[in-house]
């Protein structure tokens, strides 16, 4: 059985009516989006049936005509919106999805081109769409994921999405030919539905993407492109977009196979393009993949340590807490990975932000700016460069003997045992320093204090003779 398009058209349309149904597509999709319109315009009348299985043909040739004319069929697309019209209609549409789905991935000779061409034509009509705009403001990306709106039409796109990612995958599916079909705006088109609020396209999405990353090599540079652009419109362009966390996991699986050394290339991406990444306000939505790209980077090359904490210096939060012990968390990690003389590079600003965080009013933002010195590499590292750290973070320290949350108090007094048992020598000339330093700000204090005394009694008496003078005037 065939599928069955049956036109009842007005006069001037009946050169439309041949339209023929073996193994075409037609050029526009016909879409079930309101059926009182087609009604209405007594346009189209659609009989919807579905076609034989498989199974219950012998040849070859036959099974190929067969899957042309099933894939034809799914170019029907219908709308989800109302979930009580065409039931009949969209579980035929599911279940030759599903045998499109099996007869890829069982097949066991090449694809043809003409069979690739169809898939990827029903392909594109079924996921290339605009997406609904996304009413989720920035300030909401800290929100549960179950409270992403779903897509409507996953009962059909997500059979679609499988067949991609079988094709894909599939070793009867020949590179060279494939290219053709499964191009730069193919690749863009799906970037551009990373944006979907629905996170199980995404993931899709994701396992596509990485899969056509590894064997469509001759995409690889426009995909990373590609990749910077969207990365570029979220710094500098828009506020949020919903598929980065995913970008950037592919991200972190094509960073671990870059080659060493890393080319100039890869390493302008970490600088222009990752860096930057922190500085838009959803950066919780994606950090933690974020962070993970950057420290892929630092394990290949630990020269590249300066640069990153430079970096996250430039950026960091002033007025976030959340954010902060963000960037603490992940500065840990990059510490972890970096070496002695790219450590010496940035200690200085480094640890005047660290000292500024331990002296901070927010208790979890003190709380992990002290929780570096738990970490052995690190407090090796501060113990051999002491005489340079001391000076910055004592104060702080010093400040923190009347933090108003007990365990801050009690880990600044873990931390003073630490340094004290280092060099005590040291930690008294830095002491001595400082009470030297906060007795000269107290008479710098004293002193402005007295000035504006002194200025403040000057316009008094000048108000006061001003006052007797226009007396004796009048």
């Amino acid at each position: 059985m065939v599928l069955k398009f049956k036109f009842h058209p007005p006069l001037h349309q009946t050169k439309q009516r041949n339209q023929e149904d073996r193994g075409r597509i037609p050029k526009n999709p016909i879409k079930f989006e309101n059926s009182n319109d087609y009604q209405q315009s007594n346009a189209i009348n659609l009989v919807y049936e579905p076609l034989p299985g498989f199974d219950d043909v012998s040849s070859a040739a036959e099974k190929q005509d067969l899957f042309i004319k099933k894939l034809n069929m799914c170019c029907v697309i219908f709308d989800f919106t109302d979930m009580t019209k065409n039931l009949t209609e969209k579980d035929v549409k599911r279940r030759t999805l599903l045998e499109l789905v099996e007869y890829v991935n069982s097949a066991n000779s090449k694809f043809p081109e003409i069979i690739m061409k169809e898939v990827m034509r029903m392909i594109s009509l079924n996921l290339f769409r605009a997406l609904s705009p996304s009413n989720k403001g920035v300030e909401d990306f800290e929100t549960d994921e179950d409270e992403a709106s779903m897509e409507p039409a996953w009962l059909h796109l997500h059979a679609v999405y499988e067949l991609l990612l079988r094709f894909i995958t599939s070793p009867e599916t020949d590179v060279k030919l494939a290219k053709r079909y499964i191009d730069q705006l193919t690749v863009l088109k799906l970037l551009e539905l990373f944006d979907s609020e629905d996170q199980r396209e995404r993931e899709y999405l994701k396992a596509i993407l990485h899969r056509m990353y590894g064997k469509f090599t001759v995409h690889r540079p426009f995909i990373r492109r590609a990749v910077n652009n969207i990365f570029f419109q979220l710094i500098f362009e828009i506020e949020n977009h919903n598929g980065i966390a995913e970008i950037l996991e592919i991200l972190g699986s094509i960073i671990n196979g870059f080659a060493l050394p890393l080319k100039e290339e890869h390493k302008l991406f970490l600088i222009k393009v990752l860096i930057p990444l922190h500085k838009p306000k959803s950066l919780p939505s994606y950090h933690r993949q974020l962070s993970h790209c950057i420290a892929q980077f630092v394990d290949k090359d630990c020269k590249l340590a300066d640069s990153v904490i430079r970096g996250m210096l430039k950026y960091w939060p002033l007025t976030n807490s959340s954010k902060e012990v963000m960037f603490l968390v992940e500065l840990e990690q990059v510490l972890d990975l970096t070496e002695i003389p790219e450590f010496q590079r940035c200690m200085i600003p480094l640890f005047q932000q660290i000292g500024s965080c331990i002296s901070s009013p927010h208790f979890q933002v003190a709380e992990r700016a002290l929780f570096l010195w738990n970490n052995d590499r690190i407090e090796n590292m501060i113990r051999q460069n002491i005489r340079v750290i001391l000076p910055i973070v004592l104060p702080a320290l010093e400040r923190n003997k009347n933090h108003w949350n007990r365990t801050v108090q009690s880990l600044t007094l873990s931390v003073r045992k630490i340094i004290y048992d280092h060099d005590l020598e040291l930690i008294r000339g830095c002491i001595s320093k400082l009470h030297e330093a906060e007795m000269r700000e107290k008479e710098i204090t004293r002193k402005r204090d007295a000035r504006w005394k002194c200025l403040e009694e000057i316009a008094e008496n000048k108000i006061t003779i001003s006052f007797i003078q226009l007396f004796n005037d009048n």
